[in-house]
């Protein structure tokens, strides 16, 4: 059986309309920093249980319980704030600090999905744009991508491998990161396969931090962040969140650098933040990764670090205490599957073998086909390439059959839907951005991935927010503090949807905030 020998033709999604070429004015011209506020503070100063993360879920679950008053459905935690009283003086500091912090977002988060959008207030979802993945089912896989399933499945190719993959598939995502990179600096020596981000910061927080005193400095994690990576690093060790800024779509490092001590032991970081979508400065970047000790670990999160500029990796992200994490669960809309890579020094690497054939065994072999189509022809596009020749068709191996003739063809339909997929969701991203200018609330121009960050000013509570506009025109928004923005009505917009499913909810929103209430 031959890999694409009945490879399906091209099936790209519909083009949206083009967005409006103006642009609206920048509504965080000034920049934006995550803050704590002193509605975060009060929620500390009231529990019997600073420490306690479900004492202060439930505490702040409760003010806004109480804040609705009849439109409220949980009275328990309503008289639970109503009964609470100031009980200390809290600092931000000390909420930055706080092992309870990480946990008590954590916590929100669990119960915004599991409780709340698709528990109890499910039948008020009429459109949902805080789901943070694209609808896979408007802008899913390539068809080409698609026959690599197809293939391994018609083939039983699902048995046990190499706990950090398959060879050829990291030999492939090597040349494809080398092909990122201002200078080549990856051997398949440096990838190991993953079961997508979030498992891959996980088993990579218990890898480093596993055996870290207790007493010593913190592992730094910056935020915005997403709260299941930032929890898995404060369960191994004690943690501080670093706010940082971001201003015409980058993200200032600085704090973080300013946060670093010589036995610093981790660092967590998303190269693209979410929700801001402003991506760190590779200048900025290699300044921390050389004001770092050797010893203290930086795992890159990049898995935002798309639909933007295009920049070469500097040298410094190969640097040997440096481990980037990718996935497809964004760029190639396949967040269900749970695959991706890291990327590491060798020795590291090689460690991490032990640590993956002990812990879970080895990647989901069934999609290293996929990976390794996706990663050479993801090269080829970054390169340039139009046609493949001899040389594109030598780079697989004789037991998939392949043909030059169907390589090629494969290669045009993957081609053909990944401009059009790109080109649609930006397009997309740039119809919310100009949507929400109108609606009004301040936006927050994104540079990167599919989101887009905006405060809602009417506001002070990103959580009473997303329950009040739930109720007034039933759009689901992504409360700020779900990703540490503490303070005011931030709240994050995800536009990888159908086009008219946007501009339906983006309509819905208009007419519930023109005029915008007082709250």
């Amino acid at each position: 059986m031959r890999l694409f020998e009945t490879v399906r033709p091209a099936c790209p999604p519909a083009p949206p309309a083009p967005a409006p070429a103006a642009a609206g004015p920048d509504g965080f011209a000034g920049g934006f920093v995550p803050t704590v506020d002193e509605r975060m503070l009060d929620v500390y100063s009231r529990a019997r249980d600073p420490e306690d993360p479900l004492e202060l879920r439930d505490l702040w679950l409760g003010r806004v319980e109480c804040e609705l008053g009849a439109r409220g459905h949980r009275p328990a935690l309503a008289r639970m704030w109503r009964t609470a009283a100031p009980l200390r003086r809290v600092e931000p500091a000390d909420v930055l600090g706080s092992r309870a912090t990480v946990r008590f977002v954590k916590e929100l988060f669990n119960w915004f999905f599991r409780d709340d959008l698709y528990g109890d207030l499910r039948p008020l979802a009429t459109h949902i744009l805080s789901g943070g993945s694209i609808d896979e089912q408007a802008w899913g896989l390539p068809q080409t991508l698609k026959d690599c399933l197809r293939h391994a499945l018609d083939l039983d190719w699902y048995g046990y491998s190499d706990s950090r993959g398959r060879r050829p598939v990291r030999e492939a995502v090597a040349a494809y990161e080398n092909a990122r990179m201002e200078a080549a600096a990856y051997g398949p020596e440096n990838v190991a396969i993953t079961l997508g981000g979030t498992f891959a910061v996980s088993s990579l927080a218990d890898f480093i931090l596993h055996g870290a005193p207790a007493t010593g400095s913190p592992a730094l994690c910056a935020i915005p962040n997403y709260p299941p990576l930032v929890e898995t690093v404060a369960r191994r060790s004690q943690v501080r969140l670093v706010p940082l800024p971001s201003r015409a779509g980058q993200t200032s490092l600085q704090p973080l650098i300013d946060a670093l001590s010589p036995d610093t032991p981790m660092v967590l970081l998303q190269t693209v933040g979410n929700p801001t979508g402003a991506a760190v400065v590779e200048a900025e970047l290699a300044k921390l990764v050389r004001a770092a000790s050797p010893s203290t670990m930086i795992v890159l999160d990049e898995c935002h670090e798309w639909l933007g500029p295009l920049e070469p990796c500097s040298a410094d992200r190969a640097a040997s205490n440096v481990i980037r994490v990718s996935s497809l669960s964004k760029t190639w809309s396949a967040p269900g599957m749970k695959v991706g890579w890291l990327l590491a020094d060798g020795r590291f690497v090689a460690d991490y073998y032990e640590y993956a054939s002990t812990t879970f065994g080895g990647p989901p072999s069934f999609f290293y086909t996929l990976v390794e189509v996706l990663a050479r022809m993801e090269r080829w596009l970054l390169t340039g390439l139009e046609e493949p020749a001899a040389a594109e068709l030598a780079e697989f191996e004789p037991d998939y059959g392949l043909r030059l003739d169907t390589l090629s063809a494969a290669y045009r339909s993957y081609r053909a839907e990944r401009l059009s997929r790109d080109s649609g969701l930006r397009t997309l991203r740039a119809v919310a951005s100009r949507g929400l200018a109108q609606v009004p609330v301040r936006v927050l121009e994104p540079h990167y991935s599919i989101n887009t960050m905006v405060e809602f000013t009417g506001w002070d509570d990103s959580y009473r927010c997303f329950r009040d506009l739930l109720h007034d025109c039933g759009v689901s928004v992504f409360p700020g503090i779900l990703t540490f923005c503490f303070a005011g009505g931030i709240a994050r917009i995800t536009s990888s949807r159908r086009e008219q499913d946007l501009l339906a909810a983006l309509d819905r929103l208009e007419s519930a905030l023109a005029p915008t209430p007082k709250r």
